[in-house]
């Protein structure tokens, strides 16, 4: 994980505009205005992600990277003498900045005598369990006819009322109630749903 490289898009104007003088400043007082750089980013920014991409392992990070060196690159523009060098300019900024970016990293890690165990789970509560009874109960559903598999799923999985159920279906509440109950009693005699019992 690496460290944030702004925390706005805001913070990062604010810092560029209190690092240049105020000559290289819009009359507005916004960023500074250089087509050659934008044109050069708009060409050379599918190549630079993947030289990003390469010293990080995600792609997000990777973004960030590259606009960090970017920002580096352009509050230097007027000092690059050779613009024919500028993707070494820039691969350099990301190097750099990769490499800050790493020494100034939080190390998660800790030295301990044992190792940390986790919490043990309580007996009747087995996860492999619960998830064989989990894929019992769905096998078993699949082999209810069509029309009581979807009663049975809105009635307890979607946790609808034998109301809402009917005017899902469209059908009455009466029929909900027979076909549910019938339902119910298949799943009660599928003889896989008897061995996780």
């Amino acid at each position: 994980m690496t460290t944030p490289v702004c925390t706005s898009a805001s913070d990062a104007a604010t810092s560029v505009r209190q690092t240049l003088p105020p000559s290289r400043l819009r009359p507005t007082g916004g960023t500074p205005a250089y087509p050659s750089f934008a044109s050069y980013v708009r060409a050379r920014h599918p190549v630079l992600l993947r030289t990003a991409r390469s010293l990080t392992a995600n792609p997000s990070d990777a973004e960030d990277l590259l606009q960090t060196a970017l920002t580096k690159t352009y509050v230097a523009w007027e000092r690059i003498e050779d613009h024919r060098a500028l993707d070494g300019y820039v691969r350099r900024a990301l190097l750099n900045t990769r490499t800050s970016q790493w020494r100034k990293r939080k190390v998660d890690e800790f030295v301990c005598d044992e190792l940390p165990e986790p919490e043990p789970v309580p007996s009747g509560d087995d996860p492999a369990e619960r998830q064989a009874l989990h894929d019992a109960m769905w096998r078993a559903i699949a082999k209810l006819p069509a029309r009581q598999r979807a009663m049975v799923v809105l009635r307890y999985y979607e946790d609808l009322s034998e109301a809402q159920t009917a005017e899902v279906l469209g059908v009455s509440v009466g029929t909900v109630k027979s076909a549910v109950s019938r339902a119910l009693g298949k799943l009660r005699e599928d003889p896989e749903l008897d061995l996780v019992r």
